[in-house]
């Protein structure tokens, strides 16, 4: 019998279990108990993914689960991918959770003590260690595994929809005490349940013109769609993947969403949730429409490639410490996006090679982003619980105060920057790989586009380094500015012990990826078929050998090299500088100034002010100077406010009008519910006269 059934079965019962634990079980017990079933959740998960991934394959179908779809279940190397990423986020993070919301009562704070302080907990502490929470987490938890493992329109529906509902419920667990929250939860249930009409839209019109529901039968029926309805299913269901993956334009929900969730399901989120819209584009895209033609990848690197710099932006303009982190998720799904993209404009154009290579790249990308990520969100979640401080400018001083948490912070950030010795080095480097060796590809749009693919690539680094630079020279390095920052204390053991489990798979992944290339190269194969080489291969190094072309890296030795270079320049002066040194104390001239204080040195804002100056036609930043004159005479000034901030300018000329629009609309709909009786007869007639026209005419 196979393994796989067993998983999943283990992995259902424990997130059933997990969420009637959460409803019965006093609060002492609640939160460790369900953090270890949801642990178990994801642990069960990833044996499943792992299975899949050394060739295993496994379907089976319930007819009688879902009512006239039936339920189809199927798991290949693909699933596997996604499901063994999911599966070791959550068990790393459902061990975060239980000492981030353990000992900690749920019931809401006295009006006095909301504003949190020194010792209180921050924002989300107590939502997430509520009961309706505590027994919503390990059902998310389970739908982040069970989403791949769908094989029917229904089956992937009914999931996605679990999904995107246990999410929601998980953003809004702290409504009651900012305001915020319920204006995030707003935006992301407007934003994801337009997604859910595009994916409904969009596979029936798929099942109806392929005659099944399945995605075997998709798969059989998708050679007989006409191009036009085979582009139309494509776009619907692209947008809708794309804008779970938090793909700009469609990006707003997440930079609201994720500042606002507890820490731990921001992680989630981020790490995992946002990998099956990527899932949902690569299943849909290559495996049940069999590619497409080149005008559909051409939009996928038009929208990963704007991803990827506006993203960036955003962060490095960002002064939330959260916000900075959820707008680098925007960041590195347009990478992957890219590699998307490219994958798909190189089967188009016949050179399977090449998108194998293209594929394995965001893949691979996909599983880095979600171990340095994860980690990131957990390490500022540590920030936030000790200091109750989101905002970078207030925040300083914590490396030597939580200075566990500052180490896992860089550690994270070093993988976000894609610089050696960090994760997300190893997969920029194979996405650069694959985009520069397909030049070799014919093609006028190959030709223009792959180029400036390379170079929103590497201006994506750049601006990604300052903005991380920026975070924890600020954040961490810097002098204390508030008091919360200077009383701060390192995170509980077990909020150490989960971002310790994510800080090994950043070092697995960033010293030996090549470990995990042979499940890479399953999931590719059972996305785009055999492909005959092209793709990374095994052992401690990383390499691309195609027909004319080859390249190759060791992190191994990367690392070691770095190490020793490391080691030579701080032990180096110290073997020189043998001879005793006459240490004479003086105070050091300081012009009269007197000795430096915080207000002195570089904000976040300030740190970025020259990038801002570089990107001000693009950012469009905005500004406001408020005087408020001496009440006795309007020549003398009492204060001066100057306010300047970076909106998101895609929210304020895309999003703004349209919602002008519908509110016009709506205040103008009032007027056809004016509570007279003979005016709603009258709807009610006209209504049965277009029907009955409508009968007789045919139409």
């Amino acid at each position: 019998m196979s393994a796989i059934p067993v998983a999943l079965a283990t992995a259902t019962g424990l997130g059933g279990a997990g969420a009637l634990a959460a409803l019965v079980v006093p609060h002492r017990a609640r939160v460790p108990l369900v953090g270890a079933l949801t642990a178990g959740v994801g642990a069960a998960g990833a044996a499943v993914g792992v299975t899949a991934l050394t060739g295993t394959h496994w379907s089976a179908e319930f007819p009688n689960v879902l009512p006239l779809g039936g339920t189809y279940l199927a798991v290949d190397a693909l699933a596997g991918w996604f499901m063994t990423i999911a599966g070791a986020v959550v068990t790393a993070v459902a061990v975060y959770g239980v000492g981030y919301a353990a000992g900690r009562p749920a019931r809401r704070p006295a009006p006095e003590c909301r504003a949190p302080g020194p010792g209180v907990p921050g924002p989300g502490v107590r939502g997430l260690g509520s009961r309706g929470a505590q027994a919503v987490l390990p059902l998310f938890a389970l739908s982040l595994l069970l989403v791949p493992v769908a094989a029917s329109v229904s089956t992937f529906l009914a999931l996605w929809e679990a999904m995107a509902l246990g999410s929601l419920l998980l953003v809004l667990a702290d409504h009651r005490e900012r305001p915020a929250v319920r204006r995030a939860g707003v935006w992301y249930a407007v934003m994801t349940h337009l997604g859910l009409v595009l994916l409904l839209t969009g596979f029936a019109l798929f099942a109806a013109d392929a005659g099944g529901e399945t995605f075997a039968a998709l798969r059989a029926g998708a050679h007989t769609l006409s191009p036009g309805v085979r582009g139309l299913v494509f776009v619907l269901v692209a947008l809708a993947f794309t804008s779970k993956a938090g793909a700009v334009p469609l990006h707003t929900w997440l930079p609201r969403a994720y500042p606002e969730a507890p820490d731990p399901v921001s992680a989630l989120m981020s790490a995992t949730m946002v990998n099956l819209g990527v899932y949902g584009l690569v299943r849909t895209g290559f495996d049940l429409l069999g590619g497409g033609t080149a005008w559909w990848w051409l939009g996928v690197l038009a929208l990963g490639g704007l991803s990827a710099v506006y993203g960036v932006l955003q962060a490095a303009m960002a002064s939330d410490l959260k916000r900075l982190v959820a707008y680098s998720s925007s960041e590195n799904m347009g990478l992957v996006l890219i590699g998307v993209g490219a994958s798909g404009l190189f089967a188009a154009h016949g050179d399977r090679p090449q998108a194998a290579l293209a594929l394995a790249a965001a893949l691979l990308h996909v599983v880095n982003h979600s171990a340095f990520k994860a980690l990131l969100f957990c390490a500022a979640g540590s920030v936030v619980r000790a200091t109750g401080l989101r905002d970078l400018d207030r925040l300083g001083g914590l490396r030597a105060r939580m200075p566990w948490t500052a180490g896992l912070f860089a550690l994270g950030a070093l993988g976000a920057v894609a610089l050696p010795p960090g994760n997300g080095f190893v997969s920029e480097w194979l996405l650069l790989q694959s985009l520069i060796h397909g030049l070799r590809v014919p093609g006028v749009a190959v030709a223009v586009v792959l180029p400036l693919s390379v170079a929103l690539v590497a201006l994506s680094a750049g601006i990604a380094a300052a903005a991380f630079v920026k975070a924890l020279g600020v954040g961490f390095f810097a002098r204390p500015r508030d008091e919360r920052a200077a009383a701060a204390r390192e995170a509980p053991p077990l909020m150490l012990v989960g971002a310790g489990l994510l800080a090994v798979g950043v070092v697995a992944l960033a010293v030996a990826p090549g470990l995990f290339a042979d499940g890479l190269g399953r999931a590719v194969s059972a996305a785009t078929g055999p492909t005959g080489g092209g793709a990374p291969r095994g052992g401690g190094e990383l390499g691309v050998r195609l027909a004319d072309v080859s390249a190759r890296m060791s992190p191994l030795w990367v690392v070691a090299a770095l190490t020793a270079a490391t080691l030579l320049a701080a032990g180096l002066p110290r073997l020189l500088a043998r001879r005793r040194r006459r240490r004479v104390h003086a105070r050091l001239w300081d012009c009269g100034g007197g000795a430096p204080t915080p207000r002195m040195a570089y904000t976040a804002t300030s740190f970025a002010e020259p990038l801002q100056r570089v990107f001000d036609d693009v950012l469009a930043p905005e500004q406001d100077v408020d005087i408020t004159p001496v009440r006795e005479s309007a020549y003398l000034v009492d204060r001066v406010r100057f306010q300047r901030s970076v909106p998101d300018r895609i929210e304020h000329r895309l999003y703004e009008p349209v919602l002008r629009g519908l509110d016009r609309a709506g205040r103008a709909a009032r007027r056809l519910a004016n509570g007279s009786v003979h005016l709603y007869l009258g709807y009610g007639f006209a209504g049965l006269v277009v029907l009955l026209l409508a009968l007789t005419t045919g139409w």
